[in-house]
């Protein structure tokens, strides 16, 4: 139950769930997200403890329909956390957690409804946290509107990322410092030339 929360979740830890936007767009019907998410998911190099954002619990921003039984969760339910996103050493996103719909007691007795097991050391994320405000928008995808709205980094207009960009996220609550994630887009090895087949040719004359 959504009550349990606290004692199966230990703490928080920042996470960058890379995307290969290409490989997604190609499988997403009807396969949904599989090989375009299942690689390089980076985290921050420590957990902050659950009882040290007990100060930053909020009220969720107000769930309609009202959810189901076993999804009634006691408010204050909501965390108010403040992320940052930076491309190449500027801020390009400021999403706020607390405007998110579904709170992460809610995220987890959904998970195990169906059985689902937990298991010591377990890590479950809550998906893309997004403002309503387009500075707000927490991933790239969302940031160009599917690449359809270009954005401002360095004075270069952006979509997608490209070789050498490095992403920061980083986290805060009050007074409490969530850690940062970095990652950056190397290139893709070259790969070494095929050695050359030796070729055999079927001769008619006797040698």
């Amino acid at each position: 139950p959504t009550s349990d929360f606290a004692e199966h979740v230990f703490g928080v830890v920042l996470l960058n769930d890379w995307s290969a936007r290409d490989i997604q767009a190609w499988e997403y019907v009807p396969l949904g997200p599989f090989l375009g998410k299942s690689f390089a998911t980076s985290i921050s190099p420590w957990v902050t403890p659950l009882a040290a954002l007990e100060p930053s619990r909020v009220p969720l921003p107000g769930q309609d329909p009202p959810p189901l039984p076993y999804l009634e969760v006691a408010e204050p339910a909501g965390y108010d956390l403040s992320l940052e996103v930076e491309l190449n050493g500027e801020v390009v996103s400021r999403p706020p957690y607390r405007t998110m719909y579904w709170s992460p007691a809610q995220m987890l007795a959904h998970l195990t409804s169906n059985g689902a097991s937990l298991r010591t050391g377990d890590l479950f994320a809550s998906g893309t946290v997004s403002g309503p405000e387009r500075g707000e928008r927490g991933s790239f995808l969302e940031l160009s509107w599917g690449g359809r709205e270009p954005w401002t980094a360095g004075g270069e207009e952006r979509t997608f990322l490209c070789d050498g960009d490095e992403v920061v996220l980083r986290a805060s609550a009050g007074t409490v410092t969530l850690g940062e994630v970095h990652g950056r887009i190397l290139p893709a090895p070259s790969r070494p030339p095929r050695p050359s087949r030796p070729r055999f040719v079927q001769s008619d004359k006797e040698s």
